[in-house]
């Protein structure tokens, strides 16, 4: 059974943090972009990623993939990478009321989604806090340093990590995430936003 959430407005959004890619930034959809100008691989649609390692679900080759995942990274493809729908609004609206919006990646650098982001969400410098691990398991200690309960993240495996780090996982639903699980789910920015309490 998948998670079905709970009551509207009870996460203070002091202790909220969100992940970047499938969260706010529609990053699958910028490598399907990808893969039809660069390499000319017209078959693949966005529910066809069913799983997060996309060797696992995709008809590429992983050498193509690890290309194009590597497009995505150095941040030279970010002109054609957009928010998801709501991110924008909700992200301004809670950096403008409540302070510096926290976000931790999995990406090894911060430095092109940091841009994007300022650009993206038309906020200062000093609005954005971008912590880039590196690897999905070190999520959860940046999470406790900063303090942050809450999580919104789209891999499902990160959501049990965290849970087991004692941090409440609100999966973004995405077609890669589409198994059972306990947790808070929402599946649009509107619906993560009744869950804040502005």
């Amino acid at each position: 059974m998948y998670g079905t959430g709970f009551e509207t407005r009870v996460i203070d959004p002091a202790s909220l943090a969100f992940d970047i890619d499938g969260v706010v930034a529609d990053t699958m959809r910028l490598f399907i972009d990808i893969a039809r100008e660069d390499y000319a691989i017209t078959h693949i649609a966005y529910d066809d990623i069913t799983h997060y390692m996309l060797e696992d679900c995709l008809d590429i080759s992983t050498a193509v993939i690890g290309e194009i995942i590597e497009k995505l990274l150095d941040g030279s493809r970010d002109e054609g990478l957009r928010p998801l729908r709501g991110a924008r609004e909700v992200l301004t609206r809670l950096e403008s009321t409540f302070g510096p919006l926290c976000f931790v990646t999995a990406r090894p650098t911060p430095e092109p989604i940091h841009q994007w982001m300022l650009k993206t969400l038309s906020v200062s410098a000093s609005g954005v806090d971008i912590t880039a691990t590196g690897s999905f398991e070190a999520k959860a200690d940046v999470l406790r340093e900063r303090r942050r309960r809450y999580f919104v993240e789209d891999r499902l495996e990160t959501c049990f990590d965290l849970e087991r780090a004692g941090i409440t996982p609100i999966l973004f639903r995405q077609p890669w995430n589409r198994k059972a699980h306990p947790f808070i789910e929402v599946d649009s920015w509107q619906a993560l936003e009744d869950l804040i309490a502005f």
